[in-house]
Parts: C-alpha cells; structure tokens; sequence
C-alpha cells in the first residue's frame, strides 16, 4: 500500500497538474522513508524479550511472549495446596493405632510402605521412625490414593480414606482433622497417623496481591480431605476450594471454570506435583513451582517460579501487564509520529532529515522504551 501510494504521488500530480516531477519524486521517496516499519518490527519484539529478561532477573522464568500475553487477560487463578500454598513440610501430631496394633508397631508399618515414595508426608514418618526398614515386594502407588506393597508376605495398604473404601476395608472413622494416612494389613484396619503442614510465609500477601491486581477468584484444589483444605482456605482468604479431589477431579473441575469463563478472561493453574501436570497443561496458562516441584510440573508449565514464592504468581501477572502496556505505547508512538509526517511530507513540508528521524529517531526513542520493560 506505501508503496503503491508513493509511486502515485510521484507521478500522478505532474501528470494531471503538470507540476515539477523532481518535486513529487522527492516528496514520494519522504513517503517511502517515513513510512518504513523499523519502530515496530524491533521495538515489539523487544518490548517482549524485555518483559521475559526482567522477571527472570525476579525468579520467574517465563517461556516465550505469548504466555506473557496470556498473564494479562488471567481472572481466575486455582492453586494446588500442599507445596505449592503449603510448605510440604509435615510432622507427627498423632498416631492412633486399631484392632490390637501398637503406635509403634504402626509408625514402622507406614515408614516401610511408604520408604519407595517421595511425597512430602513420607519424610515426616521416615523422620519420626528411625529403626531398620524393611525390604517390600510388589510395589504399587495408587494416583490420588496412596501406596499398595507387601511386606513379609503381607498386603499392606497406606493411603487416604477413598483408598479404604476402594479395597471395602472396614474402619470406624472417615473424616479426620488433618492430613492422614489410613493403614491396613491383610484387609485389617491398622489406624491412621495424622500429619500437620505449615502455610508459607508469604501466600497470604499472595492472595491479597493478586486481588489488588483484579483478578476475581482465587480457588483451591487439592486431594487432601475437607476440614484441612477449608481452614487453609480461610486462613488465606480464597474464594473457593474444592477438597479430596484425584488429579482427574482436578482436571474437569478446571475445564468446567474455562466454560464458565466469559470471553478473553484466562484461567492459571499454579502447582508443583506430578499430579498438578495435568491441570498445569490445560490451563490457559500452567505456573510451576521450580524449587520443588517435580520435572513433569515444571516441563508442562508456561511460567516457571523458581523461588517457589507465591507471591511470584501477581508479580508475573503485573510483569506480563506492564511489558504488553510497553508494546502498545511502542506501537502508539510509532504510528502517531509517522502518520503525523506522512502528512507533513505529502504537502512538502517534511524533508528526508524529517523523514529520517521519523524513522530511526522513533525507532531509537521505541528500542530505548521497550528497555523498561528489564527493569
């Protein structure tokens, strides 16, 4: 079209006004000069690799400039609990043993099955029991459930209360406050042992932060049970929560908040387990926790918080909202200043040094805003 336009300028007017071609000539080549698209084709894409540079100097890698476009439209965001909320770090409040086992007898039982797993309530068993453990045989994790082995020819089961009613194991007591693992032997309730955690420092502020952003629900998902996800719920002050969900539970519980999301309004999903993969990847955009998450969380996320802060998560927002405000003041300038000497040079009052700075003289002055996005 530029170039269209300027090869009507240079000849059209001497031909039909028979005026000066050297004049129109040089006000088309003005034209060609002022409207080259230097300001923009640099400046954007800069304007991004800014954004991205500046909040990985904050601990938050982010994997390309479209999740930084994405962070901007986020409404909702749904937090995994236990590392992510939580510090996964549990201890032993109490053991209460069944059917004739001891608490002894009990805490060695769930410290051998659960000696081939890494979740962060096995370290609390393994740091409370320090006997020998004994070697297990046909070893089986259960997703959302917990474990299945044997030990010396027993069939032992360590999980959550749905792991109980799976296998029809008789027991007198579901709901327990706080985290806990059942423990069966032989199809015989052995009785549970029940795990405290500990909320991160700074997720409150997090949650507050992320509502001075505007962002308008903060949701919790987690597999743990009812009257821990609730008080941790109020404590941080979400919006919702939905307790003792299996990693499919929580992906249809996310696709149901994307169908109920109005136009342009994204979801993110924010977690750090093996579990929370799969609602990381269908988010519109999946943030994981770096430190200590695991490889399959971290290769599916968008956005990456290596400090593990969840704070991190409004600061990534207010970083993808002020790299997309830069771009746009990138693209505003560009085209103001050039549609403003486009004007200039067809009436002949714009020279080439006009066309020049408006060209690279607003390409500099887009280059060197694009800049603030690092910092």
């Amino acid at each position: 079209g530029v170039v269209v336009g300027a090869l009507a300028g240079a000849l059209l007017p001497p031909l039909l006004r028979e005026e000066s071609f050297s004049t129109w000539i040089y006000r088309a080549l003005v034209l060609l000069v002022i409207s080259c698209p230097c300001a923009l084709v640099v400046s954007i894409p800069l304007g991004y690799f800014g954004g991205v540079g500046g909040a990985s100097r904050r601990g938050i890698l982010v994997k390309g400039s479209n999740c930084l476009d994405v962070l901007t439209q986020v409404k909702t965001v749904v937090f995994d609990k236990t590392g992510t909320l939580t510090k996964g770090v549990f201890r032993i409040t109490q053991i209460v043993p069944k059917n004739g086992f001891s608490e002894t007898e009990l805490l060695r039982l769930a410290a051998v099955v659960e000696s081939q797993s890494n979740h962060p309530i096995v370290q609390a068993i393994r740091e409370a029991y320090r006997g020998d453990i004994t070697p297990v045989s046909d070893y089986q994790e259960i997703s959302g459930h917990g474990v299945r082995t044997k030990v010396n020819n027993q069939a032992i089961l360590a999980g959550n209360d749905a792991l109980l009613h799976a296998n029809a194991i008789d027991h007198d007591l579901c709901k327990v406050d706080g985290t806990v693992v059942h423990l069966a032997v032989d199809n015989l309730y052995a009785g549970y042992i029940i795990n405290a955690d500990e909320i991160i420092e700074d997720a409150t502020q997090a949650i507050r932060d992320l509502k001075a952003l505007g962002i308008e629900k903060t949701i919790m998902l987690t597999g743990d049970n009812q009257p821990v996800s609730e008080s941790v719920a109020q404590k941080l002050g979400l919006d919702d929560y939905l307790a003792e969900l299996l990693p499919e539970d929580k992906v249809d519980a996310i696709e149901k908040l994307i169908e109920q999301a109005v136009k342009n309004e994204k979801i993110a999903c924010v977690g750090d387990g093996i579990n929370d993969a799969p609602v990381i990847a269908r988010a519109d955009v999946g943030i994981a926790m770096g430190g200590a998450g695991s490889d399959a969380a971290i290769d599916t996320a968008d956005v990456v918080i290596m400090t593990d802060a969840p704070s991190k998560v409004a600061e990534a927002i207010a970083v993808g909202r002020k790299t997309r405000r830069i771009v746009w003041e990138n693209i505003g300038l560009a085209f103001a200043v050039k549609g403003v000497f486009v004007v200039l040079g067809l009436v002949g009052i714009a020279t080439m040094w006009g066309a020049v700075f408006a060209d690279f003289g607003v390409a500099l002055v887009a280059v060197l805003n694009a800049t603030r996005a690092l910092r």
